[in-house]
């Protein structure tokens, strides 16, 4: 999917480490279905340098044994063609049946967790890691929830976090209609997730301390004056896949080739992570929901892009002694706001975040999982990739962390910034 609208701006960020010093990536290709546009996304991607002689390969998701050619070639395969729910599954089968890796970008719940039943156990013994959604769905929403996690320390305990999504610009905010199509089908196919969910054997549960009701679809923060929208996404499925595996081995997945040292370096990182009930909301300035007209076939402009960021707020409640969240319905004491903030997520916070996870497989190979198809917070969770983002424009940030006594006051204990409007 090279020549598309997120691939061709992938090319362009895999472009600034190619054969670069300290960086793994010593050559690569671009593929697709037609030559000519490959060519010329090559050519957009390069700007003003000449373009770099890299191959050029044509791959066709209706042609199985071009596939297989694809990915008999190389380490790695990142797929940016969407819907992944059509056009998906013949690249993972071919690279699984290759030993080939593979990343892509889906933010569909019902494509990963189906590709997770049909190739997961092939996956393992060919030796070929298949993780999704390594873009802007879902590795901020991972990262962020285990980064709001390390911030409670003991003896308070961590129960549940709530993600609030602002988009932000000083233009229009506009998408492709292909994420559109994959946002739509995700929806029209969430009777399909829950028949596949059904007809699998039940995985362990996380136990989350504490109780709390279910909320509502759509929530007024009266002290800021937003709406925050409760909108289907993958970010709360992809985080439950990674607590589901958690649950199985709280000490993580280990490595095809761990060093005793590596051993100890995993098994300290999933000590600091607990489990929480996660969810996520898009903050609005008035009380309305994403139509067609956010979205063309052209997608968004150059400027449009520059001038979009994201802040995405996680404000993880818990208690400050664990010994609390064991005494009837008592309601949580804590609170620890932590933010990850960034640039437009489609073309330039996704790209960022795919290139990252190709060069850490490339570099840290023999740290990660011989194969299987994971979610990517449970693989990447315990590498360098927070610290990566952070080098290459995605902050995280502590915010504040409030205790709230019974008789309603609060301490600060850190500074506290206005949410969720904090510059």
């Amino acid at each position: 999917g090279a020549s598309g609208f997120t691939g061709k701006h992938v090319i362009r960020e895999a472009l600034k480490f190619l054969s670069a010093p300290f960086f793994p990536l010593k050559n690569f290709a671009i593929a697709g279905r037609n030559t000519s546009k490959l060519s010329q996304a090559l050519q957009w991607a390069s700007g003003t340098n000449s373009p770099p002689e890299i191959p050029i390969l044509i791959a066709d998701t209706t042609d199985p044994a071009s596939l297989r050619h694809l990915a008999s070639q190389t380490k790695i395969i990142l797929n940016c063609v969407g819907p992944f729910r059509l056009y998906g599954e013949p690249v993972v089968e071919a690279c699984v049946d290759s030993g080939c890796d593979y990343l892509d970008i889906c933010g569909e719940p019902e494509f990963m967790e189906r590709m997770e039943v049909k190739y997961h156990d092939k996956a393992v013994v060919n030796g070929s890691l298949v993780v999704s959604a390594c873009g802007f769905d879902s590795i901020p929403a991972e990262l962020g929830w285990m980064f709001n996690s390390r911030q409670w320390m003991p003896p308070a305990i961590f129960c549940k976090v709530e993600a609030y999504i602002s988009l932000e610009s000083d233009k229009k905010i506009v998408g492709n209609l292909g994420t559109y199509e994959s946002a739509v089908l995700g929806v029209a196919n969430a009777d399909k997730l829950q028949e596949l969910r059904r007809s699998r054997p039940k995985r362990p549960r996380p136990v989350i301390p504490g109780t709390f009701p279910n909320g509502l679809m759509v929530n007024h923060l009266k002290k800021v004056g937003l709406w925050a929208v409760k909108l289907p996404s993958a970010d709360a499925t992809v985080v439950r896949r990674t607590l589901s595996c958690l649950a199985e081995d709280s000490r993580g997945l280990p490595g095809v080739n761990e060093s005793t040292e590596q051993i100890e370096k995993r098994e300290a990182f999933w000590s600091t992570i607990k489990p929480a009930r996660f969810g996520r909301w898009l903050l609005l300035n008035f009380p309305s929901v994403f139509s067609l007209g956010f979205f063309r076939k052209k997608g968004p402009t150059k400027d449009e892009v520059a001038s979009a960021t994201f802040k995405m707020w996680f404000v993880g409640q818990g208690f400050s002694d664990g010994s609390l969240a064991s005494q009837g319905n008592r309601k949580p004491d804590m609170e620890i706001i932590t933010r990850v903030m960034g640039p437009e997520i489609g073309y330039l916070t996704t790209p960022i975040i795919l290139v990252q996870c190709a060069l850490i497989l490339l570099k840290e190979r023999d740290n990660l999982p011989k194969g299987g198809v994971f979610p990517p917070g449970i693989v990447f969770g315990p590498t360098d990739l927070q610290d990566r983002l952070q080098q290459n424009g995605i902050s995280f940030d502590v915010i504040s962390k409030k205790t709230v006594y019974r008789n309603g006051c609060s301490s600060n204990q850190e500074r506290e910034a206005h949410f969720p409007g904090s510059s």
